[in-house]
């Protein structure tokens, strides 16, 4: 039986093979387990970054990049939305603990550089990296969001914020079973706030989010459909795993130009 074994994924190795591999390039997926519209499953965040990551690392082990992903996390930062059932909230205190200890380890075991890929627009792990570079200052530290080196807009008509186009697209090429219909889905309108600096977002704040949104959707995912996501999906990988290439060939004491 062929061996289906990644090598660049944590979870399907074993000590005889994990302890043989140098590896230089730590990729951390992280989402949320929230209320995607009617359509789409809590577990949308997981899935994106997860598939993400695992894919962008593929393109990088084959062009010699030694890196590995580790366990997705599976809640993000949703403490605007407490009274939506079973949405999980894991607050930014808890997060820099979860990376606090995970850097740790990589410190001790000789992985300098760490990649968060992230699926969940309510994490933000600026100032927790910031923190992190004070207590390992040897650990390169950085996050991005799956999504986020493509212009949205040049692959959809509406992109959306949350279960929108881009996700429900998203979600249909890489797991159709997981989406009902569109007929389900709600329209996802959503309200904006009054303030001109908070709508301008010039002013940052929290939105409450079932005053925000009735059907828990923030853009109208009528438009989506697998072929889009393939493709934006596809770009998406391609561009972060040019970036775990270059990241493990990159001297830290050498990084800037």
């Amino acid at each position: 039986m062929k061996n289906k074994i990644r090598p660049y994924v944590l979870a399907e190795n074993n000590w005889k093979s994990v302890k043989e591999i140098e590896y230089t390039v730590a990729v951390l997926p992280w989402g949320a387990t929230e209320a995607h519209n009617y359509h789409l499953p809590y577990a949308t965040d997981n899935i994106l970054s997860e598939n993400a990551a695992i894919e962008s690392a593929k393109l990088a082990w084959k062009n010699g990049a030694k890196v590995v992903v580790l366990p997705t996390i599976p809640f993000g930062v949703n403490t605007g939305q407490m009274d939506v059932k079973l949405c999980i909230n894991m607050n930014p205190s808890t997060q820099y603990a979860i990376l606090k200890d995970t850097v740790q380890v990589l410190d001790t075991h000789g992985i300098n550089k760490l990649v968060i890929v992230n699926g969940h627009g309510g994490n933000d792990f600026k100032q927790i990296i910031r923190e992190l570079s004070l207590q390992f200052p040897k650990v390169f530290v950085c996050a991005l969001n799956w999504w986020g080196s493509l212009d949205s807009k040049a692959y959809f008509k509406e992109p959306g914020d949350h279960a929108g186009e881009l996700e429900t697209a998203a979600m249909m090429h890489l797991n159709p079973e997981l989406v009902l219909p569109l007929s389900e889905a709600g329209p996802g309108s959503a309200k904006s706030f009054k303030l001109k600096g908070l709508k301008q977002g010039w002013v940052k704040a929290q939105r409450k989010w079932t005053k925000v949104t009735e059907d828990t959707g923030v853009g109208n995912p009528k438009h989506a459909n697998k072929e889009k996501g393939k493709i934006f999906f596809e770009h998406s990988v391609k561009n972060i795993g040019v970036f775990l290439e270059e990241l493990h060939e990159t001297d830290l004491e050498d990084i800037y130009e």
